[in-house]
């Protein structure tokens, strides 16, 4: 087949609806809509149930896209992966990650950035958080990889997944069918569908041999190293994105990962900066490599012990700020100082997304 080549851009928002600086690509030719494949995004809502800038955001960018291509939005919804994520605490800056697929003369020597995506069936209230997300996560997720060309799991470095969560309304309908669901608390089922979506990603991937059910939520060694998973009122289904590095992929990007062990692990940070061929020797990477630096996107949690390496946090106890977003401030601080830099795609609620406390660090950068 042709090569393929992945392009990624990076450009802010003003607001969650404020979709000028995409189309300001479009207009200058640096960017075809036809190519748009997922669009991820950091809004500034709180992140929690009913944190409307996800659904304001994919609403903006489906009406915008459909303008572009003469689609119906929700045609153009239907097959564009688009993932937002709220919540910009601290000083992460609101930006959008635009990924698009072109063609490529040829391959590069050198394994390049390939992108897959795939989606799920709707899941009815009743699945959620449970085993049938787990299946259908893992299935999409290999359906990624397949569509991207990508056959050995150690070449995903990055999966990033948006799936619902419920809601009273969702509820009520389980009810009244006869049906029960994980949880009726509606935050924690955020948390029980970012955690089923995550070990669905850490199946398809090898990194664990089996879920059992009651492991949701409740078994933190059970985990992805590589998964990032996101809930949100505005869909029903899981959005599956895979970032992963082929020699089938031509282009000058290419994708590293490490594992945070907490969320203090600036060395986990360095590393894979350094793996993506990015300097750090003096603690931060330098002006002059920072403009290979394409995108960083990370996951973030209160770790569960209450402890941070032995001393206590309050993340989880404050009961005026919810402590994903506690978490969301203190590591977009942490990654911001290695990389000089505040639009970074940090995502609250690691839930079985690496080690309690911990999560996943990938970095997109360009070749020197």
């Amino acid at each position: 087949m042709p090569a393929r080549r992945a392009l990624l851009h990076r450009v802010p928002m003003r607001h969650p609806g404020d979709t000028a600086s995409i189309e300001a690509l479009f207009d200058a030719g640096a960017l075809d809509p036809q190519e748009v494949v997922a669009v991820l995004g950091k809004t500034e809502g709180n992140g929690c149930v009913n944190d409307f800038t996800r659904a304001y955001a994919v609403q903006a960018l489906s009406l915008m896209l459909g303008r572009r291509l003469g689609e119906a939005p929700e045609s153009v919804a239907a097959r564009v992966a688009m993932v937002m994520s709220g919540g910009t605490e601290g000083g992460l800056s609101p930006h959008f990650l635009v990924l698009s697929v072109t063609a490529a003369a040829a391959a590069e020597p050198a394994s390049a950035l390939a992108i897959g995506t795939a989606f799920t069936r709707d899941f009815a209230p009743e699945e959620l958080g449970r085993g049938p997300q787990v299946e259908a996560t893992a299935a999409a997720t290999r359906a990624a990889m397949a569509g991207a060309g990508i056959a050995d799991p150690a070449e995903v470095h990055y999966v990033q997944v948006k799936c619902p969560l419920l809601t009273s309304e969702r509820i009520a309908a389980a009810r009244a069918r006869g049906r029960t669901v994980a949880t009726e608390d509606t935050y924690h089922s955020m948390g029980l569908s970012r955690g089923a979506a995550a070990l669905g990603v850490a199946l398809a991937l090898g990194e664990v041999d089996s879920v059992p059910e009651a492991a949701i939520g409740a078994d933190w060694s059970l985990f992805s190293g590589r998964a990032s998973t996101s809930a949100g009122v505005e869909l029903l289904r899981c959005e599956v994105i895979v970032l992963g590095n082929s020699p089938d992929w031509g282009g000058d990007l290419a994708i590293a990962h490490a594992v945070m062990q907490d969320a203090i692990d600036l060395p986990a940070v360095h590393a894979a900066l350094r793996a993506a061929g990015l300097p750090t020797e003096d603690g931060q990477v330098p002006a002059a490599a920072r403009e290979r630096l394409v995108a960083v996107l990370a996951k973030a949690e209160p770790s569960s012990t209450g402890l941070i390496r032995g001393r206590r946090h309050i993340m989880a106890d404050d009961s005026d700020i919810n402590a994903t977003r506690h978490a969301r401030a203190l590591v977009g601080g942490v990654i911001a100082g290695a990389v000089g830099r505040t639009d970074l795609f940090v995502s609250g609620g690691a839930e079985h997304q690496g080690p309690d406390g911990g999560g996943p660090v990938a970095v997109v950068a360009r070749r020197a």
